[in-house]
């Protein structure tokens, strides 16, 4: 196809890339989890994640069903990664650091994830799903230092709740010395475990 050019030449159009689904899914998720991110599930309209993707609102339908779909989805994919770079079980000493690089991976997700969703009603259940599942875990790696009782039941409930929080006020500071921060907060922890213990 070509279009008319001033002087009256024409000039072809640029071909226009065909995507497989998966991969114009992918696209609309990124573009849809910088739009949020940018100003919540409240201001953000379809329209402007059409724009952030250079797509048509149209072949967003083709994708998800509505700008509720959307933005579950870009929880979902959210936890995936998460839960793919930093498993489920265990609090080691890898924890933290598998925690910082996740974060660093997709920071607007995570900022959506722990930061915006817990703000919408709609989508509370999820993050307090993923909040209960950090404090179970959390209680059963700290019973094996802190005795059982409301200390243990705490620093059960702070220290995730301190982790996340640290790690997204590290991504909006800039990020700053990388190698590094993972120990400083490792550190902050380790203070919390050491108040919960008795004397």
């Amino acid at each position: 196809m070509s279009n008319p050019e001033a002087g009256g030449e024409t000039v072809a159009a640029p071909p226009v890339r065909r995507l497989r689904r998966a991969e114009r899914r992918e696209q609309i998720l990124d573009a849809a989890t910088r739009a949020f991110a940018r100003a919540g599930y409240a201001a953000t309209g379809l329209d402007d994640i059409a724009a952030e993707a250079e797509l048509t609102r149209a072949m967003l339908y083709r994708h998800f069903d509505s700008k509720a779909d959307l933005y579950r989805a870009v929880l979902d994919r959210a936890c995936v990664r998460l839960a793919e770079a930093t498993g489920t079980d265990d609090f080691d000493e890898g924890a933290i650091p598998a925690l910082l690089r996740a974060a660093s991976a997709d920071p607007d997700g995570f900022k959506l994830l722990f930061r915006y969703a817990a703000r919408e009603p709609d989508f509370r259940e999820l993050i307090d799903s993923i909040t209960a599942a950090s404090r179970e875990v959390a209680r059963r790696n700290l019973a094996r230092r802190i005795p059982a009782g409301p200390w243990l039941d705490w620093a059960a409930n702070l220290i995730p709740a301190f982790t996340l929080e640290a790690v997204i006020a590290w991504l909006d500071a800039g990020r700053p010395d990388p190698g590094q921060a993972a120990e400083r907060i490792t550190a902050a922890v380790h203070g919390v475990m050491a108040a919960a213990h008795p004397s």
